[in-house]
């Protein structure tokens, strides 16, 4: 079984080939940071054209690459949302041209799922497991309990943890992407030089909020100076801001993974993904906490926790092989939950 993977809801165009034997035919990926960049942000026309500009010849690349026609293939999937809808529409349409000239399935693949299944592109873990996702547009805790179904635990009401490192870069000057620059800078500081809030840390459930740590960081800054601040007190700052995302992770998870051994006694298995995933810091705080109760970590190699075309084409292996496919009526969905049952309060955010 052979899936053609497509995704474009943000600022990534990326195809890849994959098949159920969990070997990566081909993948490729064009990044937009250079055109965003001067925006300090994401600007949807401008993702929207750039995917319209790079598709085609990024679909015809990964065929090439993997050796293969397009009637080689048993499925085309690509993400139908959440995310920017001009990217959706530009990616969802031509994976169902080449579906329907080919006679091939379409699968329309929630983005969130694609992050959610990435760690069985690498090897065959069993249901249910407990999940982080974090990144740029969406942070929750989800009960992944088999394909297509899943119950989400906790959510942010408000910020995502990549959008509130993207926004406190921009703050300290850093520029876009924010998540790496804060990551580098934060070695070179003193997280104790600067006494940021932990929101949500002490109260029950999974809820996340990060509006109020952005807040107290901008104040901060203007406090200092504005554009004149030190180095090393930006340093500092980035310093304090990390360490207190990670306090808050660490507590909200630690709730997160005593609901989850609640319904689930003695499954042990939690997966971080998404675009925050890559961070270190990050990545050895919960780990950490994840070993001190009893849990195993799985977290996907960076290029699969960023945007990518590769996890959308797992996604439709693993739907394709149940019989999950879609007609090409179906309409994207720029805020799509994978809980459907569960409050729409940060249950589907839109990708950004």
């Amino acid at each position: 079984m052979i899936v053609l993977g497509i995704e474009s809801s943000c600022d990534e165009t990326a195809a890849a080939v994959v098949n159920d034997q969990r070997q990566i035919l081909a993948e490729c990926l064009h990044s937009q940071v250079a055109a965003h960049e001067p925006y300090g942000g994401i600007v949807p026309e401008i993702a929207a054209r750039a995917h319209l500009d790079y598709l085609d010849e990024i679909v015809a690349g990964v065929m090439a690459d993997a050796r293969l026609t397009f009637d080689d293939l048993d499925g085309v999937a690509a993400t139908a949302g959440p995310g920017l809808i001009g990217g959706l529409l530009v990616g969802t349409m031509t994976a169902k041209a080449i579906a329907a000239f080919h006679g091939l399935p379409f699968l329309a693949v929630n983005h969130l799922e694609g992050h959610a299944l990435s760690f069985r592109l690498l090897e065959d873990l069993d249901f249910p497991y407990l999940l982080l996702l974090v990144s740029g547009g969406h942070s929750q805790f989800v009960i992944v309990e088999g394909v297509g179904t899943y119950r989400l635990l906790g959510s942010t009401v408000d910020d995502a943890v990549g959008e509130a490192f993207d926004k406190t870069a921009k703050l300290l000057g850093l520029g876009y992407p924010g998540g790496p620059k804060i990551e580098e800078l934060a070695k070179q500081g003193n997280a104790k030089s600067f006494d940021l809030p932990r929101p949500m840390i002490g109260r029950k459930g999974c809820e996340l909020s990060l509006s109020g740590l952005k807040t107290a960081v901008r104040q901060t800054v203007a406090r200092l100076a504005g554009d004149s601040i030190p180095s090393g007190d930006l340093a500092n700052i980035a310093a304090a801001f990390q360490t207190a995302i990670g306090d808050v992770l660490v507590d909200r998870s630690g709730n997160a993974i005593r609901q989850f051994q609640a319904r689930y006694p003695g499954r042990e298995a939690f997966v971080i993904a998404g675009g925050v995933a890559a961070n270190q810091y990050l990545r050895t705080r919960l780990s950490e906490l994840v070993k001190g109760e009893g849990m195993r970590l799985h977290v996907p190699p960076q290029k699969l926790c960023t945007d990518n075309g590769t996890m959308i084409a797992w996604a439709g292996v693993e739907r394709l092989r149940l019989g999950l496919t879609d007609g090409f009526d179906f309409a994207v969905k720029p805020r799509w939950p994978l809980d459907p049952h569960a409050s729409s309060k940060g249950g589907g955010e839109v990708h950004s």
